[in-house]
């Protein structure tokens, strides 16, 4: 296995600008699997303004979804991944827009996303890249009002853990400061 680094934190603390830091200080190729969809104006504006702060030769792939299994054909050309992040994948896996009003089938998201992170957690322990993995931390808040909402929130929470259970590195960004938290694990 390759090392893993998780950065956890809310919106806005610096997640990516510090993923993207710690990638210029490595040698080699730099791989950057985005999973945000432009589905409207502000989000394509969002991802056009990402892309503007990486290096031409860093390539990205657009993966909103079967992230492990799509990038497996890319990973021997790669020596280090940013992933950013899961938080979005998560959710692309629970809603689309045309199916945003259904209700959730809990256990039905249960089962595709426990399949996704597998296959990911699979590829990344199976291969020598370094792999810097981008998620926010939703579970300090509000419990959301609506069931989609803490179903979310509770996928997120398990993805979370399965990545800290592998990871060789977790830091938890607070307004842009990377906090180790690796060393509390028990």
């Amino acid at each position: 296995m390759g090392k893993l680094i998780l950065l956890l934190g809310g919106a806005r603390s610096g997640k990516s600008s510090y993923a993207e830091k710690l990638a210029r200080q490595q040698d080699g190729q730099v791989a950057y699997i985005a999973t945000a969809e432009g589905l409207d104006n502000e989000m394509v504006s969002r991802i056009k303004n990402h892309k503007k702060t990486r290096p031409n030769q860093w390539i990205t792939y657009e993966i909103p979804t079967s992230v492990g299994d799509t990038f497996r054909q890319y990973i021997e050309q790669t020596d280090l991944v940013i992933l950013d992040c899961l938080t979005m994948l998560v959710s692309n896996l629970l809603i689309h827009p045309a199916d945003a009003e259904q209700d959730i089938d809990e256990q039905e998201a249960t089962r595709v996303i426990n399949k996704e992170i597998t296959e990911l957690i699979t590829l990344i322990t199976d291969n020598e890249a370094t792999w810097i993995v981008v998620t926010n931390e939703v579970g300090l808040g509000l419990v959301p009002p609506y069931p989609l909402g803490r179903v979310y929130r509770d996928q997120l929470g398990w993805v979370n853990r399965e990545f800290a259970a592998v990871a060789n590195e977790v830091y938890f960004m607070v307004a842009g400061i990377p906090v180790p938290i690796d060393q509390f694990r028990t």
